[in-house]
């Protein structure tokens, strides 16, 4: 492949692994205030041909945060317990708003690196037709 196909290719992996994050984190959101909700955390995993990384990257195995969930007080909750209590969920939203200004700047990295590869590619393309 050529040194521009690379470029993409790395670039649009980015983009897309940054996507899913997002999309995880959306969901961490859009799920703080359910009873028993665990945080879903990922990585990144580097891809690899025939044992050689290509420079590209996937998302990795989505887990969920293992910390402990927050007991909330609500006695007129019907999952409370005989205390009045029950299990909130482990969404910091303050820790999810960073991570997703990290992956919309990390996506607007790569798309950069993309769209300027592609201006590089048929700049050359224009160069050989003369």
């Amino acid at each position: 492949m050529s040194d521009f196909g690379t470029s993409l290719s790395i670039a649009a992996s980015g983009m897309e692994a940054q996507a899913m994050r997002l999309r995880h984190v959306s969901e961490n959101i859009a799920n703080a205030d359910t009873p028993g909700y665990h945080r879903k955390v990922t990585g990144f995993e580097t891809v690899l041909d025939q044992g050689q990384a290509t420079g590209e990257v996937r998302l990795g195995e989505v887990k969920l945060d293992p910390s402990e969930l927050t007991r909330v007080l609500d006695p007129g909750n019907p999952l409370a317990d005989e205390n009045g209590y029950y299990d909130g969920s482990n969404v910091d939203l303050v820790v999810e708003i960073a991570d997703a200004r990290e992956a919309q700047r990390s996506y607007e990295a790569n798309l950069r690196m993309f769209d300027q590869a592609r201006q590089m590619s048929a700049s050359l393309l224009d160069l050989l037709r003369r």
